[in-house]
C-alpha cells in the first residue's frame, strides 16, 4: 500500500466512522441478546434431550475400550500415525500447541491488509490446512475399530481363534481389517495368503524379535489362534 492509498483509506475510515454507531451500548447489545438465546437453547434442550452419561463405570471389567470424546479424534488418531512412545508428548502436547501458536502469530507474520482469500495466500493456505487436517483426523478416529474387538464375521470353526486373537493383545501391534493398531507389527489381514500354517504356528511359539511367545498357551487356545491366523486370506 503507497501512501496515496493509505491517505484514501484513511479519509474513508474516518468518514465511515462519523456515519457509524459506536461499539458501547449498540454492539454489546446485540451480543448480550444472541448471547442469552444460545444459553436459553442451550438449558432447554438440556431439559427436554437430557445428556448421555453411559454406563456406570466398573472398574473390575477388562472389556472397557477406552475412547476420547469426538473433538479429541483428531488427537486420538494422531497418536497412531506418531507410533514409537518417546514421540507421544510431542503428538499430544507439542504438534497441538506449536498450531496453536501459529495461528495465534498469524496476524503478526502475515500483515497483508487485503480482506479477500485469494490474495492473502499465507492466511488462506494455513487455515485450510488446518481444518483439513483437523477433519481428516477425526473422521479417521470416529471411524476407527475397536483395539480389544475383531468385528469380521468368520465360520463357526473359527470364532474360537478369533475370540484367542482379541484377547491375547495381538491387536495392540498388529491390524486385522479395520480393528487394531498399524505397526509395530505388521498387518495380519491376509497374513494366511503371505505365510503357511506351519510358520504361523512356528512364529507364535517362538516369538520372533519382539513379538511375545505364546507358547504358555493352552494347546487348545493356541491351535485356535493358529487356525484363524492361517485363515486370514
Amino acid at each position: 500500500m503507497n501512501r496515496h492509498e493509505k491517505e484514501e483509506y484513511l479519509r474513508e475510515y474516518e468518514q465511515l466512522k462519523k456515519k457509524g454507531k459506536p461499539f458501547f451500548p449498540y454492539a454489546i447489545a446485540k451480543d448480550g441478546v444472541m448471547f442469552v438465546l444460545v444459553a436459553l437453547i442451550i438449558v432447554v434442550m438440556s431439559l427436554m434431550l437430557g445428556a448421555e452419561q453411559g454406563p456406570k463405570a466398573d472398574p473390575t471389567t477388562t472389556s472397557y475400550v477406552p475412547r476420547p470424546e469426538w473433538y479429541f479424534f483428531f488427537l486420538f488418531e494422531l497418536l497412531k500415525v506418531l507410533k514409537p512412545p518417546w514421540l507421544t508428548p510431542v503428538a499430544t502436547i507439542g504438534i497441538p500447541t506449536l498450531c496453536m501458536v501459529l495461528l495465534l502469530l498469524l496476524p503478526f507474520y502475515d500483515r497483508n491488509p487485503e480482506r479477500r482469500l485469494t490474495r492473502r495466500p499465507i492466511a488462506a493456505i494455513s487455515g485450510f490446512f488446518v481444518i483439513i487436517a483437523m477433519a481428516y483426523l477425526t473422521f479417521l478416529g470416529a471411524n476407527a475399530g475397536s483395539p480389544t474387538e475383531i468385528e469380521a464375521k468368520v465360520p463357526a470353526s473359527l470364532e474360537e481363534g478369533k475370540l484367542v486373537t482379541a484377547q491375547s493383545g495381538c491387536l495392540a501391534c498388529h491390524q486385522i481389517g479395520e480393528n487394531g493398531n498399524n505397526g509395530p507389527g505388521p498387518e495380519l489381514t491376509e497374513i494366511g495368503l503371505r505365510l503357511p500354517r506351519a510358520t504361523i504356528a512356528r512364529s507364535l511359539y517362538i516369538g520372533p524379535g519382539i513379538m511375545p511367545s505364546y507358547a504358555g498357551l493352552p494347546k487348545k487356545k493356541l491351535d485356535a489362534l493358529t487356525e484363524y491366523l492361517a485363515s486370514l486370506r
